[in-house]
């Protein structure tokens, strides 16, 4: 089983959360990964974020990143979008 946390913060405060279970045991972790970030991003009316470089890296390092208005070609009411890894 794999989760995913979700979180919409705005000036230092929890906006929205949401946990996202991925239960299909056929996907690689990318793949998991993805499927429940669009699962996020449905929930909340989001675009698919962009994954830069410091994305990238900051996920592998720590299983968490952030997406600010830099990741999104659509203009957001939210300062980040942070997703962390919380059971695999």
């Amino acid at each position: 089983m794999f989760r995913l946390w979700g979180k919409l913060w705005k000036q230092n405060k929890m906006l929205q959360n949401m946990t996202v279970t991925v239960e299909d045991e056929s996907l690689n972790r990318t793949r998991k990964i993805f499927q429940a970030l669009e699962e996020i991003c449905y929930a909340y009316d989001l675009s698919k974020p962009l994954w830069l470089d410091k994305n990238i890296e900051e996920f592998k390092r720590h299983d968490k990143t952030r997406f600010s208005q830099d990741n999104f070609i659509d203009t957001i009411d939210f300062d980040y979008l942070e997703i962390q890894v919380l059971e695999e």
